[in-house]
């Protein structure tokens, strides 16, 4: 997790449309679709519910995501597409301003660092850490 995502948009047959190449698979062999911020939402946090969410919330009003291809419905494309791009280019970082799958981006609570269950960490009067379980 970490690497941005190459974009590349193209028009579809019908001026409302954009298709978004990417050089990442979003969904394996599944043909996602979506209609609604809600619909997105209840479907999950996949990366693919994500992202649909994140589009129909910048203004999209359909999106279907098939691998590495994520097209876009929406009336109006001056404002949208340069969202759209940075909103798919940024889907996997984790970390920076443009990060788009931290905690924060991904409207959860940090948790915080993981802490080991059921170790131990004991520390000789050498400096030497030793860990056991129990």
């Amino acid at each position: 997790m970490g690497q941005p995502i190459t974009v590349t948009v193209r028009p579809g047959n019908d001026p409302a449309v954009r298709i978004l190449d990417t050089n990442r698979s979003l969904t394996s062999m599944a043909t996602e679709r979506y209609d609604s911020v809600e619909a997105a939402r209840e479907r999950g946090n996949r990366p693919p519910d994500v992202l649909a969410r994140r589009l129909l919330e910048a203004g999209a009003s359909h999106v279907t995501i098939y691998s590495n291809v994520v097209t876009v419905r929406a009336s109006d494309w001056a404002s949208l597409e340069p969202r759209a791009v940075e909103l798919v280019e940024h889907l996997m970082e984790y970390y920076g301003e443009e990060a788009g799958w931290s905690f924060a981006a991904r409207g959860l609570e940090d948790p915080g660092p993981a802490e080991p269950s059921g170790l131990t960490v004991k520390k000789s009067a050498s400096g030497q850490a030793t860990i056991t379980q129990g």
